[in-house]
């Protein structure tokens, strides 16, 4: 999904996928409160700065 408020409510893992290849997986709270791949932190950056909940 790219509901990402969906999936921090309702998901056990999340995984952010990079050109097919899975560059970051875990605990939603993990990965949305401290994501380590560049990728990730600007697609999250992203989504909040939209106004969008994660």
């Amino acid at each position: 999904t790219h509901e990402m408020g969906f999936a921090h409510e309702f998901a056990d893992r999340v995984l952010f996928f990079d050109k097919g290849h899975i560059i970051e997986q875990g605990p939603p709270d993990h990965i949305f409160s401290n994501p380590t791949h560049e990728r990730t932190q600007t697609f999250l950056r992203k989504i909040i700065a939209a106004g969008h909940r994660v």
